[in-house]
């Protein structure tokens, strides 16, 4: 189901978490929840694997990961401060120790000349560490800025996990 650089970042996470005994949430708006299923596609995952939120509506970021919504007028879903908001929201409503946040557009329509197709935003937070944050703007269609935000997300968990 998943090709092999997406297998090879999921284990990344999965192995990097076991061995400093994090367990992982996701936040995911355009990925649709592909960051977890990425990692639950491998045996053993439950050990690391909380839980995920796919909040798609900015309804859902709200009333799942407390995002604000005088954050979500002020920035739009696609942005910095909710991709934050949303990894930290993640942590507060889970049993985890790290978090991933995807938001972005992912196309084909949506897209402005301030936020273009293929822009996402990412957050990871993890209990006693600064958050990070970044974004890209991914070229292609929406299956293959997908496939790069799910790629994405998991080397930065997986960069988090290490410190």
């Amino acid at each position: 189901m998943f090709d092999h650089e997406i297998r090879d970042a999921a284990e990344r996470v999965l192995v990097t978490c076991r061995k400093n005994g994090l367990k992982v949430v996701t936040a995911e708006s355009c990925t649709g929840g592909l960051v977890a299923a990425s990692m639950t596609a491998i045996a053993g995952s439950s050990d690391v694997v909380d839980r995920g939120f796919v909040t798609y509506s900015n309804e859902a970021k709200h009333e799942m990961l407390g995002v604000g919504l005088d954050t979500l007028e002020k920035h739009g879903a696609v942005s910095e401060p909710v991709a934050r908001a949303m990894a930290r929201g993640a942590l507060t409503h889970s049993m985890s120790d790290i978090s991933v946040s995807v938001t972005g557009v992912a196309g084909p329509g949506g897209g402005s000349a301030e936020k273009p197709v293929g822009l996402v935003h990412f957050a990871a937070a993890r209990e006693g560490h600064a958050v990070l944050a970044e974004h890209h703007v991914f070229p292609g269609d929406r299956d293959a800025i997908r496939r790069l935000a799910t790629i994405t997300a998991l080397n930065l968990l997986a960069t988090l996990a290490e410190r």
